[in-house]
């Protein structure tokens, strides 16, 4: 069975809105696109090349899909897995593209991934896809986290966890904080929320 890993840059806040540049998502008004860059460091590069490295395919946001189409064709030097990984891409707008190999999902996304899952291949990883994270945590399709969470607050912007978050544990297994202060954490589920007093 495959696994669905959500890998999110995210602020204290939770916001994951256009961390990679000021154009790259300003729906909302959102006005502070190109977050990550100012913080980021070689700890964190080292622990993205070893997160991008395949076996995995990809499962995308049409928006994610959008912004990343244009560039990672032309920059295989820098991640050659997002050339051959085959890229699922929720959308209800597009069926097409140059960049192969690309399967888009439309209609009843929720039950397209449960059956990706229950298929042969390797784990799903998400990146960025705002909406369809929220679509894959409401109907309890997420396996883990893989967070970066960079020392800022933002206010405002697209978040991960909203209202309807189904509740679950989770529980770390590798966690670290780079010099410039980003916690590195991977989380796996882990059951159901246990309550209790003291």
């Amino acid at each position: 069975m495959r696994k669905v890993i959500v890998l999110e840059f995210m602020s204290l806040d939770g916001v994951i809105q256009a961390g990679g540049g000021p154009q790259e998502d300003t729906s909302g008004g959102f006005k502070y696109g190109g977050w990550q860059a100012p913080i980021s460091d070689d700890t964190l590069g080292e622990v993205m090349t070893k997160q991008m490295t395949p076996p995995f395919d990809l499962l995308l946001g049409r928006t994610t899909f959008d912004i990343w189409e244009p560039y990672w064709p032309k920059h295989t030097d820098i991640w050659p897995g997002a050339a051959t990984a085959t890229k699922y891409v929720a959308s209800n707008t597009r069926t097409s593209t140059d960049w192969q190999p690309t399967v888009f999902l439309s209609g009843d996304i929720a039950k397209k991934v449960a059956e990706l899952k229950q298929g042969d291949g390797p784990n799903l990883h998400v990146y960025g896809s705002a909406n369809l994270v929220q679509t894959l945590m409401k109907h309890d399709l997420v396996d883990e986290f893989w967070l970066k969470i960079y020392p800022l607050t933002l206010g405002s912007g697209k978040k991960l966890f909203t209202d309807g978050t189904i509740p679950a544990a989770f529980k770390v297994t590798e966690s670290q904080i780079s010099p410039n202060g980003i916690i590195i954490a991977n989380y796996v589920r882990a059951g159901e929320v246990q309550t209790g007093s003291f």
